[in-house]
């Protein structure tokens, strides 16, 4: 893959861990130099992204070179990080992390496919033709929560082949769902998580807004909601064990903020690639194109936050995928399932790329620093 792990343009934020300090650090990227621009009343993301313009206090805020991107990035993805030098984060912090499922075709096909088959990925494929030739394209055509797609959902249910997850891709309400708790997520070069129970998962590339508790989408970046087809697929009210794992949450490299260079539309019209590398030899390309996006960004957003639904420190979004991978990987009809090492890399030149090792959650480093913690330390420096 060419893309370039930390934009080349666009003004950044991030999170990392620098020697020296005891809590995590707020980042920019000026010139393929890294600077530390943590401030008092704005050492975290979420006291950033709360500005009336996050962009120009970021380009603006003094701050002290702490190396090279190359530098940082090298160490980040290293499998055992030297302590002595600075490493990346997840960009977020106090932010709620949540994600908006079934926004894709190709991926609401799959999680009808997933239910029918019941978790059981050795009737995928069967099933995946079945079901196509029932429903054919129509639903790309179709625009969620219309009169032609209440048309078509009683058609459906007429054929016998009625789905909670055709409810949420064509009904007129979205999925949105808690990924990760605030502080839980991980962030460039880190390992992510799967259940140990799992035997049928996937990664999932996608783009996450970064919304304030306005309701104001302020940047953008990377995600892989890493998924648990098979615990998923056994019962959609499984979805927590499925989708809230130790890990199992990626965020990064940076946030790109929202400036005259960059804003919504550049979202809306972005092609993220994947590359799925396994210590097998196994190598498996994808893409997710946001121009197929059922739901734009901006409703997702809405039925995120608003009069119904508060987020004091704001929140992330993640608008889901179209990626649904059916490559054969161990054996004809058997799909496509991640093994331990597989390095996911997922990219757009906007935002650059996000690269993890797959690991089992239990095998991970846990989750210890949490809210309290962090306020613990901000308070000790001054900071708050």
């Amino acid at each position: 893959m060419t893309t370039a792990h930390v934009p080349g343009e666009g003004i950044l934020i991030g999170r990392g861990l620098v020697p020296g300090h005891t809590h995590p650090r707020i980042l920019t990227v000026r010139a393929g130099a890294v600077f530390d621009i943590t401030a008092k009343g704005a050492a975290t993301v979420r006291d950033i992204a709360e500005m009336a313009d996050p962009a120009a206090h970021v380009r603006a805020a003094p701050g002290t070179s702490i190396g090279s991107v190359e530098a940082l990035l090298e160490n980040s993805r290293a499998t055992a990080p030297d302590p002595r030098l600075p490493r990346l984060l997840s960009p977020i912090d106090l932010q709620a992390v949540k994600a908006a499922g079934v926004t894709f075709v190709a991926s609401l096909l799959e999680r009808v496919i997933e239910e029918g088959a019941r978790g059981d990925r050795s009737k995928a494929e069967a099933l995946r033709a079945e079901v196509t030739a029932l429903i054919g394209s129509d639903l790309s055509k179709i625009e969620p929560g219309s009169p032609k797609a209440m048309e078509l959902k009683a058609t459906l249910i007429a054929k016998g082949i009625w789905s909670q997850y055709l409810e949420v891709g064509i009904g007129p309400d979205a999925e949105i769902f808690t990924k990760a708790q605030p502080m839980s997520s991980v962030g460039y070069g880190a390992d992510v998580g799967l259940h140990p129970i799992s035997q049928w998962n996937n990664p999932e590339p996608e783009i996450a807004l970064v919304i304030s508790s306005r309701g104001v989408i302020v940047g953008a970046t990377l995600a892989n909601d890493v998924n648990l087809r098979d615990v998923e697929g056994r019962s959609a009210l499984l979805l927590g064990k499925a989708k809230d794992n130790n890990a199992s949450a990626a965020v990064g490299p940076f946030v790109r903020l929202v400036d005259g260079d960059f804003g919504l539309a550049d979202v809306e019209r972005a092609e993220l690639t994947l590359r799925i590398t396994g210590e097998d030899g196994f190598v498996l390309d994808g893409a997710s194109n946001m121009a197929m996006i059922s739901r734009k960004p901006a409703a997702l957003a809405a039925a995120a936050i608003g009069p119904h639904h508060q987020y004091p420190d704001g929140l992330i979004l993640m608008l889901g995928t179209m990626f649904a991978p059916t490559l054969d990987r161990d054996g004809p009809g058997k799909g496509f399932t991640h093994k331990m090492g597989d390095v996911v890399e997922i990219s757009t030149p906007a935002l650059g790329m996000l690269m993890n090792r797959v690991r089992l959650s239990t095998e991970c480093s846990p989750w210890t620093y949490g809210t309290s913690h962090l306020m613990r330390d901000l308070a000790a420096a001054d900071l708050l």
